[in-house]
C-alpha cells in the first residue's frame, strides 16, 4: 500500500509562456491549524505542512509567478511588460519542490512584482503582502513584517476605494477589520479606530459576527491603552 505524503504535485500551465510545470501543494488532510493571530495569521500544527509556503506558483521557464487567486485576465500591454521586466531577466530555477520559508518569501516577492505589473486587483496584491508579513513573523523579523504589513494596508485601502474586492472571498467587514488591525499593529491608532468603528457599525447587517466581536475587542484595547497613557501624563 502506497503511503500518502503531505505534499503532492499540482499541474500548472504558465499564462505567459504557456509551458507546463508542476508545483508542490499540501494535501488538505495534513493541514491542521492550532490557532489564529488577531490578523488571521494561522499557526499550523506542523511547520513543514504549511500551505502558505506553497501558495504561489512560479513558472521555472519564464519566472512568471501567480497564485490560484490571480485573475486570468491581462490588461492590454501587461503581458509585454512582464516579459520585459521579468521573463527576459529570468535565470531558470525551480520552486516546484519542497520549500523553505526563504524560498517561499522569494516566490511571494516575485508574485507581488508580477501582480503589480499585471495590474492585478488590489485585494489580491494585499493578500500576497499579508502572507509575506506572516512569513517574516515566523522568522522573528519585525522590521520586514512591519514593512509588508504597511504595503498590505495600502493595498487594502486601495481595494476599498476601488471596490475591487467585490466578488471575492473578502467582504467589506473583513477588509475594514484588516485595515484596522494592520494599522494598529503599525502604530496608526487613529486609522485603526476609524476602521474598527466601521466594522462595529456593520454589526446588524453582517453574518460575520466573529469579526465584529474581534473589532470591538481591539477597539476596547486601544481605548484602555489611551486611558493608561493619559493617566501617566
Amino acid at each position: 500500500m502506497t503511503e500518502i505524503t503531505p505534499l503532492f504535485d499540482k499541474n500548472c500551465e504558465c499564462p505567459i509562456c504557456k509551458q507546463k510545470f508542476t508545483t508542490k501543494k499540501v494535501r488538505s488532510r495534513f493541514i491542521k491549524v492550532t490557532e489564529y493571530d488577531s490578523d488571521f495569521c494561522p499557526t499550523y500544527a506542523s511547520s513543514e505542512n504549511n500551505p502558505i509556503l506553497y501558495h504561489v506558483n512560479v513558472c521555472p521557464h519564464c519566472g512568471f509567478s501567480f497564485s490560484d487567486d490571480t485573475n486570468p485576465y491581462f490588461h492590454p500591454g501587461s503581458k509585454e511588460l512582464i516579459i520585459e521586466k521579468v521573463c527576459s531577466q529570468w535565470v531558470p530555477r525551480d520552486y516546484g519542490e519542497e520549500r523553505t520559508v526563504y524560498d517561499a518569501i522569494k516566490s511571494y516577492k516575485l508574485a507581488a512584482f508580477c501582480a503589480t505589473l499585471k495590474k492585478e486587483k488590489h485585494v489580491n496584491i494585499a493578500g500576497l503582502y499579508m502572507r509575506l508579513a506572516w512569513l517574516y513573523r515566523s522568522l522573528n523579523d519585525p522590521d520586514q513584517e512591519g514593512r509588508f504589513m504597511k504595503l498590505a494596508t495600502h493595498e487594502y485601502l486601495e481595494s476599498y476605494m476601488a471596490d475591487d474586492f467585490r466578488g471575492t472571498q473578502v467582504s467589506d467587514v473583513r477588509i475594514f477589520y484588516l485595515i484596522g488591525e494592520l494599522s494598529r499593529r503599525n502604530g496608526l491608532i487613529e486609522q485603526a479606530v476609524k476602521y474598527f468603528s466601521k466594522v462595529i457599525e456593520k454589526q446588524k447587517s453582517t453574518v460575520e459576527t466573529k469579526i465584529v466581536s474581534m473589532a470591538r475587542e481591539r477597539w476596547y484595547e486601544i481605548r484602555e491603552m489611551q486611558k493608561e497613557q493619559e493617566a501617566v501624563q
